[in-house]
């Protein structure tokens, strides 16, 4: 670890036996004189401006070369008294007086976390495990002291601790110098100086330095086992002192995680029992250990998690839901999802006892990792049919609802997973909707990609069951209930509903008005989740009742063919176009539209005239009309589309008019928007408005950042009902599932 530069050593009150050393800086703050110059000349108003902030400059200077010399200085004293410190324990002529304040003293600067990395490069890690076990405490009867005078052992425990705490390299030094052995004889006092307060501390800080040095390292875990540190730590947890108990179950909770070998061994010496009891207790500091310690057995380890359930931890853990320690909580929540895995049978049990209310309440806690475990756990349960109602009947759909907006990756995906479990009781799919559930599952806030599958599957179960009794209860309040719910309802059933129940659901009971009442509200979210349902409704419905193909050809059920046109060959009339001559037939025309049988077959000065004349038309679309007249088909390019529906209107052609609708719909985009609308309405084409109508309800957001759009949608609501309404009547065809 690097020392920080604006380290300070605070000595207001240092300790009597901390031997620092330095002397006050001799730097002054005054900037340097001048030096005498006999051909100095006179300086000018500017000079002496530059001459004065080169003072300020140099003044400026040497303050900061002060304030780094300083912390230097505060430096060099600090290695000087640990290497002092250091010294006292390492030398054989120090007695015990000299080495209890050498201890004590870097038992204070361990303490803070900038001085750890000083004392480990000057060597005070080999010199506290010395002294783990004092050379002045002789033994009577194999290992008890004459004297209760444990501080040496304590403060050297403590600085060892501390050190380990800090970095895994430092843990490793710490076993290196051969402190398990001296570590694992301290715990093994328990027999001694019943009552004494400093003989409880050395045990308990042995039982620290086992939990620190075994942090996060596999092979000091089984190094601890095989030096015999166990079954210390088992018997401890039955000690007196209620800080020795929570000390030892702290490191039985370290050593145990991720280590078989130490898992079995605690549970081979009957630890699971007294653990158990542990979790009763009230001091959140000892039942916290418990717990964690009884989590850690149980992770991965079915056999285990069974025998912790017969021990009877089930029901002490569902009570540590409630209490009021945040760590607790989420131990027991963690707990609880374990007892509950997928290949337990104990679901039911835990729900019956009482864990399902405690863990909702602790979804809505302030700390993201109790919701996290409250999620996990409620997931677990929720992958049984008997807990998935009860879940849902309390509350727990909105609590984890509100989770999805957590950006927390691991938070949402928790939430997304109970969720998921839920929807497969269909008494829980109202509750789903009333909650706005299904708008909140489409938002697609999530951070990470499992969680949107989840949420896929999710939606997907809830779209299996609006059918039956669910779906006419959803009927039934939409037609009954508050506003409010009616528009979710009817935003919900857009996007779940089968198609074949379209008509029943927003014809008949009215849901199209519902949809459409959101896009004339202010608030553009609502809006939105109207568009987005309208378009599901339309692209459903059209999917499932596909719209009647348009005439690709002329009402005439034959073709003159490419051939005849513009062939003089049996011509009977002449069209005048651009001062160009363009030969035709009358029986073609006649059988092809209304206007031509009308001008050639009616009163129409046209009818005897072998040239007519046609305004107001380009020989390009006039050809290209006449060609689809003779044979039923053409290639129409984007720059005469426009021009060529048009002439189609006019004359009726409604093959080709649907043709151009079709090509002029593939240039719709958010600039021409309005211009594509008022050219469909212009001419009555059908099919153009309504793929404006869809461009819209689809690209909604992006349009809703145009100036003119408010004003346009409400201009085309009418177009959207009766589109939406037309869809909705044609007979739905089966699909091929």
């Amino acid at each position: 670890m690097k020392i920080s530069k604006s380290f300070k050593v605070h000595r207001s009150n240092p300790p009597s036996n901390l031997l620092l050393i330095r002397p006050p800086p001799a730097i002054s703050n005054h900037p340097p004189m001048e030096k005498n110059n006999p051909k100095r000349q006179r300086a000018t108003r500017v000079s002496g401006r530059i001459s004065k902030r080169k003072l300020g400059l140099e003044a400026y200077a040497v303050s900061i070369i002060t304030q780094i010399t300083e912390v230097q200085d505060e430096e060099t004293d600090l290695t000087i008294a640990i290497r002092r410190h250091v010294e006292v324990l390492n030398s054989s002529f120090s007695d015990a007086e000299s080495v209890k304040g050498a201890a004590a003293a870097l038992s204070s600067l361990a303490k803070t976390d900038e001085n750890v990395e000083m004392m480990v490069e000057n060597g005070a890690i080999p010199a506290l495990v010395r002294y783990l076990e004092s050379p002045w405490s002789s033994a009577i009867s194999g290992n008890v002291p004459k004297s209760c005078d444990h501080k040496l052992e304590k403060d050297c425990a403590v600085s060892l601790g501390l050190i380990a705490a800090i970095q895994p390299g430092y843990q490793q030094l710490i076993v290196d110098a051969g402190a398990i052995v001296p570590a694992v004889k301290l715990l093994k006092r328990r027999g001694i100086c019943i009552g004494c307060m400093e003989a409880n501390a050395v045990i308990r800080r042995a039982a620290d330095i086992i939990t620190n040095i075994a942090h996060d390292n596999p092979r000091i875990k089984a190094n601890i086992r095989v030096e015999g540190g166990i079954p210390p730590l088992v018997e401890l947890l039955n000690f007196p002192d209620v800080k020795v108990q929570r000390a030892a179950a702290g490191a039985l909770r370290t050593v145990s995680f991720r280590n078989d070998e130490n898992k079995n061994q605690i549970v081979e010496l009957n630890a699971l029992p007294t653990l158990v009891l542990m979790l009763q207790s009230e001091d959140p500091s000892v039942h916290g250990e418990a717990i964690g310690a009884i989590g850690n057995l149980v992770h991965s380890s079915p056999d285990i998690k069974k025998e912790v359930i017969r021990a009877g931890a089930l029901q002490p853990v569902i009570g540590l839901l409630s209490s009021t320690c945040l760590e607790t909580q989420r131990e027991a929540a963690l707990l609880i999802g374990q007892f509950a895995a997928p290949d337990s049978d104990c679901k039911v049990h835990i729900a019956q006892r009482g864990a399902i209310t405690p863990l909702i309440k602790m979804l809505d806690s302030s700390d993201e990792q109790v919701m996290e475990m409250a999620a996990f756990a409620l997931g677990r349960l929720a992958q049984d049919t008997h807990n998935q109602a009860g879940i849902g009947q309390r509350g727990g759909i909105i609590s984890l609802l509100n989770l999805l907006d957590v950006k927390t990756g691991s938070v949402q995906h928790n939430a997304a997973f109970a969720l998921y479990g839920l929807a497969d009781n269909e008494e829980n799919v109202a509750d789903f909707i009333k909650a706005g559930g299904i708008q909140k599952l489409q938002d697609d806030n999530f951070t990470v990609q499992p969680t949107r599958d989840c949420v896929v599957r999710t939606l997907k179960r809830l779209e299996n069951k609006i059918h039956g009794p669910v779906l006419n209860q959803l009927l039934y309040l939409m037609k009954t209930t508050e506003k409010t719910i009616q528009l979710r309802i009817a935003l919900a059933l857009a996007h779940l509903c089968d198609p074949k129940d379209g008509k029943l659901i927003f014809i008949d009971n009215n849901g199209i008005e519902f949809l459409l009442e959101l896009l004339y509200l202010p608030s553009m979210k609502q809006q939105k989740s109207s568009s987005r349902a309208l378009f599901e409704l339309a692209t459903k419905a059209t999917s499932f009742a596909p719209e009647d193909s348009a005439p690709s050809s002329p009402t005439q059920r034959a073709f003159l063919g490419e051939e005849f046109v513009n062939n003089p060959t049996l011509s009977d009339v002449t069209f005048l176009i651009d001062g160009k001559q363009f030969y035709a037939h009358k029986i073609c025309l006649v059988a092809s539209s209304d206007i031509f049988r009308a001008m050639f077959d009616g009163l129409y000065k046209e009818r005897n005239a072998q040239n007519v004349e046609i305004p107001n038309i380009s020989w390009e679309v006039f050809e290209l009309m006449m060609r689809f007249i003779y044979t039923g088909k053409i290639n129409i390019t984007k720059h005469l589309a426009q021009d060529l529906l048009v002439a189609a209107d006019q004359y009726l052609l409604d093959g080709l008019k649907r043709l151009c609708e079709y090509t002029i719909a593939q240039d719709i985009c958010v600039d021409n928007i309005p211009f594509m609308y008022d050219l469909a309405d212009t001419f009555n084409a059908s099919a153009l408005r309504r793929a404006c109508t869809l461009f819209v309800l689809e690209h909604y957001t992006k349009l809703s950042f145009e100036l003119w759009f408010p004003m346009f949608i409400k201009k085309i609501i009418p177009e959207i009902r009766s589109y939406i309404t037309d869809i909705l009547r044609r007979p739905v065809q089966a699909s091929s599932s």
